[in-house]
């Protein structure tokens, strides 16, 4: 299962990366992600401090290699990417097609190292 923990840097950098600069400059970050809507300060932290919470999980399961829980880290990713897909169609804010890009390439990669491993 070496290639599936090793997609799994990806994600923890993305979450670790993203949930400070949230937290830190959030109008920025928001920016960045080619948001046509104004979020405010304190939403956009609490997601910062959320993103900062699931890259700590990430990085456990990495450094424990709990191989048991990969699947659920691509499942739930998959969760992430609807719910993404279903702002976007309510809202219009491109953020959330870059926010699918990113997690959803991570997902591919994850899926495909899971199966190269299984094999």
């Amino acid at each position: 299962m070496n290639r599936t923990r090793f997609s799994l840097f990806y994600v923890a950098g993305y979450l670790t990366f993203a949930g400070i600069f949230m937290l830190v400059d959030p109008r920025t970050a928001t920016q960045l992600l080619l948001s046509n809507t104004d979020y405010g300060d304190i939403m956009p932290r609490l997601a910062g401090g959320l993103l900062v919470g699931l890259a700590m999980i990430v990085v456990q399961i990495i450094r424990f290699r709990a191989e048991s829980l990969y699947t659920t880290t691509i499942a739930v990713r998959i969760v992430f990417c609807l719910i993404f897909i279903w702002l976007y169609a309510i809202g219009h804010d491109p953020m959330f097609l870059i926010l699918l890009a990113v997690v959803g390439l991570g997902v591919i990669m994850s899926a495909m190292s899971y199966f190269l491993d299984k094999r």
